[in-house]
């Protein structure tokens, strides 16, 4: 049996980018999740950034897109249009970045706001589609960038997708028995359709309807 070893540095575990079959990523989270951090920081804590890598598959390759620095710190990545989407949050510098990365391209920044735009880091990770800087609460899910939207949803509910002015959200209802529901919501927060069953993405960017 031939097995492929990869200088991870520690990482022990990979994920699969969603959408994608050839990418998958992985992370030390140092200081815990992105909103650990965050806490960390603002109780007088050092903060140095977790160690974000990606590999490709099949060959293996394994890149560190982003060098780091105290201070800053990564969210969950996101496959988009034929790019790995990073989420850096930058305590020190008050600041939130989406970037860009392809081993072709390099990584290049898409924006950066200040941190202030978000309350906290809770449940702060991009989305498509189009590409986004998303939150969400129990009963809340917000759009932070490009624009502003919040809308009210239920602690069952979990963001999925976005297409065009259409919010998909996942949702498991208990009537006593468990079940799964795909949530269709307007950018008010309408519910337009509820499809039983979840909804997947594919590595070939398809979507199938498990209902």
């Amino acid at each position: 049996m031939e097995i492929k070893k990869l200088e991870t540095k520690g990482i022990t575990y990979l994920q699969q980018l969603e959408g994608c079959a050839e990418w998958y990523w992985g992370s030390d989270y140092v200081h815990g999740d992105l909103y650990e951090a965050e806490e960390l920081f603002r109780t007088g804590h050092r903060i140095d950034q977790n160690d974000l890598i990606l590999v490709h598959w099949p060959d293996g390759a394994l890149f560190r897109p982003v060098p780091k620095r105290e201070g800053r710190y990564f969210g969950m990545p996101l496959w988009h249009e034929g790019r790995v989407i990073l989420l850096l949050a930058d305590f020190k510098e008050e600041s939130i970045s989406l970037m860009a990365f392809s081993p072709e391209g390099g990584t290049e920044e898409i924006v950066t706001i200040p941190l202030s735009e978000t309350p906290d880091c809770y449940n702060l990770m991009p989305h498509g589609s189009p590409l986004m800087i998303t939150r969400s609460t129990a009963d809340r899910f917000q759009i932070i960038w490009p624009e502003k939207l919040e809308i009210e949803t239920q602690p069952s509910e979990t963001f999925w997708y976005r297409d065009g002015g259409k919010l998909y959200f996942s949702r498991w209802v208990e009537d006593p028995d468990y079940r799964e529901e795909t949530v269709v919501k307007d950018l008010e927060g309408n519910t337009l359709e509820v499809l039983r069953g979840s909804i997947l993405l594919m590595p070939d960017g398809q979507f199938w309807h498990l209902g």
